[in-house]
């Protein structure tokens, strides 16, 4: 059974040290390893707009690499088609990475690339990533506009050329994500999940969430991270197919490294962007909740398609130890009528709460 570790916070950096040592990550790695890191610049905005992978993390696992005789170490990337790779290291903060750390950038649209029989297709890949020894898989928790979500599989769309991208889509994107995560082995999942955004891959709403959660499995932090915002097993095609494909069995044991309400992010919620958003909080009654928790709620708002006219939704620590009627979210607000356990509840059990009351 896979194990996954979440930490909570807004000290991104901080919160990427602590999950590197407590999975012992340089174990698994050593100095003659050439280590790929592939974060999610899939277009030149700032990772505050919840697009793409926040440079402190990337620049923590580099650190941390560094300090334990690693040194064979890039950052490769392919935004999507269309966007510039150089433009969004530029933007996202990674070219004052590799100056500090001597660590190249590598635009991977400049690269060779094989093709690759699986099963019965062939996938053209990025030689370079295919060489590597490690795969440092660090994609942004976010919604995708075809897929639903996007994580850790479908981040390595950014390993194969632009051609390979067009055809994905033509192909009808799910079965040749899962094929190509059996080519591409992630060693180590590193889910930056700050502030994704919660409708669009694109960014331009972003909701912060402040979390980091790491693993090993690709398909087993999809499954997770896809319960995060709202969506169940079913609703993501790819992650079926790779199931099927014995990617993963979806066994997994989750360890919280810190409490939610005992990390920073207690009243850390930031004031939403966007008439989407506002629309969604209008019934949101919030008293210094978590941004974590608060996250989750909105997440599980625009996922559901019918909600109770009226209805609406208190949180936060504000109401800990009250008794009320109404609709309470996590567990602060466990002396309301009908409440949502959890600290924080995930966005798929909020929604099954909401569908059964």
């Amino acid at each position: 059974m896979e194990t996954l570790y979440v930490r909570y916070g807004t000290d991104e950096r901080a919160m990427t040290r602590t999950l590197l040592e407590i999975m012992d990550v340089q174990e698994s790695i050593n100095p003659a390893h050439t280590v790929v890191i592939k974060p999610n610049l899939v277009n030149p905005t700032a990772p505050s707009e919840g697009a793409t992978t926040h440079s402190g993390i990337v620049r923590t696992v580099i650190e941390y690499l560094l300090e334990r005789g690693i040194h064979k170490i890039v950052i490769a990337e392919s935004s999507w088609v269309g966007a510039s790779t150089l433009d969004a290291f530029r933007i996202c903060g990674y070219e004052s990475i590799a100056r500090e750390y001597d660590v190249p950038l590598v635009d991977l649209k400049n690269e060779g690339s094989v093709e690759v029989p699986v099963m019965d297709m062939k996938i053209r890949v990025f030689e370079r990533i295919l060489k590597a020894d490690i795969l440092i898989n660090m994609p942004v928790l976010k919604a995708h506009c075809q897929t639903s979500m996007t994580c850790a599989m479908k981040n390595l769309k950014g390993c194969i050329p632009d051609s390979e991208k067009r055809r994905f889509h033509t192909l009808g994107i799910h079965r040749p994500v899962a094929l190509l995560n059996r080519i591409l082995r992630s060693h180590l999942v590193i889910v930056d999940g700050i502030c994704g955004d919660l409708f669009f891959e694109e960014g331009g709403t972003p909701l912060p969430m402040n979390r980091i959660i790491a693993g090993r499995n690709a398909l087993t932090m999809d499954l997770y991270c896809a319960g995060l915002i709202g969506y169940s097993f079913e609703d993501i095609e790819y992650l079926g197919i790779a199931r099927k494909l014995g990617l993963g069995d979806g066994r997994f044991n989750v360890v919280e490294t810190n409490t939610c309400k005992d990390s920073d992010t207690c009243m850390q919620v930031k004031e939403t962007r966007g008439k989407r958003l506002e629309s969604l909080t209008k019934n949101v009654v919030n008293d210094q909740a978590c941004s974590a928790c608060y996250g989750g709620l909105i997440q599980a708002l625009g996922r559901m398609k019918d909600l109770p006219s009226g209805m609406k939704f208190s949180i936060g620590q504000g109401f800990k130890g009250k008794k009320l009627a109404g609709v309470g979210i996590g567990n602060c607000t466990s002396g309301f009528t009908r409440w949502a356990k959890g600290c924080p509840p995930r966005a798929i059990d909020i929604i099954d709460f909401l569908a059964h009351s």
